[in-house]
């Protein structure tokens, strides 16, 4: 029972959805600290919903690395994300930057939520009739034709 314990203990303690592996971490925890925190700010560009501190795809691990590389060679955390933006774009943050490059980032999913009601306005509309459109009045014909079909769905 005390193992199951100890496991559950271990388990929990650990940080949930982290993917860094034992061999990236930093001996120096001060460092380390500053890896992790600059981790989370960085998009992982295969996953892109996901930060490269979470994600387990090649090129999140890469980028673990290279942080921690610059960060080792005396980079502050600010030289780092300069270096990251320099070379992936504004893109490899988890929070772009609001400027005229990144505005389709920002206002993207407020212009796909307008076109959208847009379309869906449109034809409701559309279904309703225009106001320029007039009931045509059934023919002598219609009219008995669906007078004897009520009568036959009434007496059945």
């Amino acid at each position: 029972m005390p193992i199951l314990v100890l496991l559950i203990f271990l388990f929990t303690a650990l940080p949930a959805g982290a993917a860094v592996e034992p061999g990236e971490v930093l001996a120096d925890p001060a460092l380390e600290s500053r890896a992790r925190t600059l981790s989370k700010e960085i998009r992982c560009l295969v996953c892109q919903s996901e930060s490269i501190d979470t994600s387990n795809a090649d090129l999140a691990r890469d980028l673990r690395v290279l942080v921690r590389e610059r960060l080792k060679a005396g980079d502050s955390d600010q030289q780092v994300l300069d270096y990251l933006v320099a070379r992936y774009g504004d893109y490899v943050l988890m929070r772009p930057p609001m400027k005229l490059k990144t505005l389709l980032l920002w206002g993207g999913p407020f212009l796909a939520l307008f076109l959208g009601a847009g379309v869906v306005l449109y034809f409701a509309r559309r279904e309703r009739g225009s106001p320029g459109r007039k009931a045509v009045p059934l023919s002598a014909e219609e009219r008995a034709r669906l007078a004897q079909l009520l009568d036959r769905e009434l007496r059945s």
